[in-house]
């Protein structure tokens, strides 16, 4: 992210030391700034009827409007992080499109890290409007995939992503998740993910399916690189991967198959 400039943010909390911890994050990280702090979802509608925002941090259970019902009326552009005292709500925040879900106390380390995302998927759509202004037309994959570096086999793909082709090695992948227009590909040892305008169809149709699964429309992991289940979620570093209730018994059986043979 240009730390020259800041993102704008927005915390709604109706639990006032809870909202109090996440303004002052707000306030002491370099890249952000405050643009207000409410205690429901109704004051900040109207807040944001006049203001810009780039990030909202959501509290799930408020009354009036909750932060699941409050997205719905937020712009597609905000990115939300849902801040809850409950893991209950965990699948819920994610069908939301949310970036991510922080249980309270939320610690500050917690606090960046979502940032981080949210700033990535910013940076990424930002990257996407420039190329489509400047008339750089998206090249979807398919004939930007090579067939691998063995014959007979696929050991590499290669992208398009920010005006350059990127070779990656498939037993490096460790996820990979769609946003709406363009995929993020989460890349063992790299800091960022790679992202490319690509259909998730279009590469699913690549990917090798005995290392590869979907586990929900929006999310592939690689089988090899699952640390942990738990609650419907993958843990893969510190990558909480939602399981769909689409995608559930495929996963479970597939990765069952899996265990036993190993």
């Amino acid at each position: 992210m240009d730390t020259q400039q800041k993102l704008n943010c927005i915390v709604v909390d109706d639990e006032p030391l809870a909202l109090e911890l996440i303004s002052g994050y707000v306030s002491r990280t370099p890249t952000l700034n405050l643009a207000g702090k409410f205690g429901s979802a109704v004051e900040a509608m109207t807040f944001l009827k006049e203001n810009h925002v780039d990030v909202a941090f959501l509290d799930i259970q408020m009354p009036y409007l909750t932060g699941i019902e409050f997205t719905k009326l937020l712009p597609k552009e905000i990115k939300v992080i849902f801040t809850t005292a409950y893991d209950d709500f965990a699948l819920q925040s994610y069908k939301t499109g949310a970036v991510d879900y922080l249980l309270k106390p939320v610690g500050y380390t917690d606090f960046l890290t979502a940032l981080d995302k949210a700033a990535h998927m910013i940076e990424a759509e930002n990257a996407l409007k420039s190329q489509s202004e400047g008339g750089e037309v998206p090249v979807q994959l398919g004939n930007e995939i090579s067939a691998g570096l063995t014959s007979g086999s696929k050991d590499s793909i290669l992208i398009k992503s920010d005006y350059k082709m990127v070779q990656i090695d498939m037993n490096k992948i460790l996820y990979i998740e769609s946003m709406k227009d363009y995929v993020k590909i989460y890349v063992e040892g790299e800091n960022h993910p790679i992202i490319s305008m690509i259909s998730m169809k279009t590469l699913e149709d690549q990917l090798p399916v005995a290392k590869f699964v979907r586990v929900h429309r929006s999310y592939f992991v690689n089988m090899q690189k699952i640390e942990m289940i738990e609650r419907c979620r993958i843990v893969i570093g510190k990558a909480y991967i939602p399981i769909s209730d689409s995608f559930k018994d495929s996963f479970y059986e597939t990765f069952s198959h899996r265990a036993i043979m190993i």
